[in-house]
């Protein structure tokens, strides 16, 4: 008897323990069963519709047995649960999925204008839209690229009729005559590290591009030559457009060829560019940008071009912000536009050699003073003295031409050795 009680005692735990795992296991399927009908709840809705729909379907035709409803109460059942389903279920699908549309719009919205730096950094030709308003308060200082603006002629865009690259002469022709072309003098400038093969072609050399901003590293060759390419600042198709068409061709060529004109450059940037103004492109690298349009103005001053009023507006609004960037000058560019004044230089070589046919009997005996008068009426106009060539400076009696004499230019000078038409 004392033996019996024990076993009992334990069988009731046992059956506790077993009750509470039932029920646990019950709870847990519970749990699965709405989350699973949670998570399922679109599909349930979808096939709940499509119960209900069929359920009236079937009620309408009066022809249970067509949709597979033997009775008509048993669509009538099928139609009144299968909608309470879809809407349970519909419900369900809410609390799941709710919509977003509206919080992003309104949150897109929200935040777009927060953020005016990224909408200037994204638009590379339109750079500072607003930034006119501080042009009121500039003063333009004499030698500035902005105060040279100003000089320039504002007119319509030309026809491009006419136009090719021939127009401008020689490519990299040696302007400065040390002997190597005008690529290679331009690299050898702008490049860092420089290797070369010989005294003048740059093989290798470091680019810190001036339009990027990043760092190329140039080697000639076939395949990578392309990497770095020689832009034209002011390009010619555009310079032809405003105004090159009046030029001469020794002025284009110098225009062409004047490193004042030239940049070495990333060759995917220098595509992109193209023949555009600054109206149209300006550099990604927008530190860069003062310099870039303070060396189109310099060019554009140089050789007389003019601007468009858009190419104007843009030009000054990038200057505004460095009102003290200089002008830069070139001599190649002063001694090839000196020529352009040769229709106005024309009548005053051609005074003296008039009087020679009839006086030189009679002026036989005297041709030592003839270098005096020409000499005493050189001072009064000096600057405006010109000889288009040596047989009109030895007609004037001018010959030889050294520097510093009125009269004295490069093009008479060609070995370079100060002395003109010696």
């Amino acid at each position: 008897m004392p033996s019996s009680t024990p076993p009992r005692a334990a069988s009731n735990t046992a059956t506790t323990k077993a009750a509470r795992i039932k029920a646990f296991r019950w709870i847990a399927l519970a749990l699965v069963l709405v989350i699973a009908i949670i998570v399922l709840s679109p599909i349930i809705c979808t096939l709940a519709v499509a119960v209900a729909i069929t359920a009236g379907v079937s009620l309408g035709k009066k022809n249970p047995t067509f949709l597979r409803f033997k009775t008509p109460a048993t669509a009538a059942r099928a139609l009144i649960i299968s909608v309470v389903v879809a809407l349970l279920s519909a419900g369900m699908a809410n609390l799941v999925l709710p919509r977003a549309d509206t919080t992003v719009d309104e949150a897109s919205v929200a935040f777009a204008p927060a953020s005016p730096a990224a909408d200037e950094a994204v638009a590379v030709g339109e750079d500072q839209p607003e930034s006119p308003a501080p042009a009121d308060t500039v003063t333009p200082e004499p030698g500035t690229a902005l105060a040279a603006l100003g000089t320039l002629e504002v007119t319509g865009r030309a026809p491009k009729t006419g136009y090719d690259r021939d127009e401008f002469g020689q490519r990299w022709k040696d302007i400065d005559r040390n002997g190597c072309g005008q690529r290679d003098d331009v690299l050898a400038r702008d490049l860092a590290g420089v290797q070369k093969d010989g005294r003048c072609v740059v093989t290798s050399g470091i680019l810190d591009d001036p339009f990027t901003g990043e760092r190329i590293a140039f080697e000639r060759g076939e395949d990578t030559s392309s990497l770095v390419q020689i832009d034209h600042v002011v390009p010619l198709s555009d310079a032809w457009q405003k105004g090159a068409q009046q030029l001469t061709a020794h002025q284009r060529e110098t225009l062409g060829n004047d490193p004042l004109n030239l940049l070495a450059v990333d060759g995917a940037a220098n595509a992109q560019k193209s023949d555009s103004d600054a109206a149209t492109w300006l550099p990604k690298n927008t530190e860069f940008r003062c310099s870039y349009v303070a060396r189109q103005v310099s060019v554009k001053v140089a050789y007389e071009l003019w601007v468009t009023q858009a190419e104007r507006d843009a030009m000054e609004r990038i200057l505004t912000g460095c009102p003290t960037e200089q002008l830069r000058t070139s001599d190649y560019a002063a001694d090839a536009m000196a020529i352009a004044e040769e229709p106005a230089a024309k009548p005053r070589p051609s005074i003296a050699p008039a009087p020679n046919p009839q006086p030189t009997h009679e002026s036989k005996p005297a041709p030592a003073p003839k270098p005096q008068p020409t000499q005493e009426s050189k001072p009064a106009p000096p600057a405006n003295v010109y000889f288009k060539n040596c047989t009109a400076a030895r007609e004037a009696g001018a010959a030889p031409v050294r520097v510093g004499d009125p009269g004295y230019a490069k093009h008479l000078d060609r070995d370079g050795d100060g002395v003109g038409c010696e």
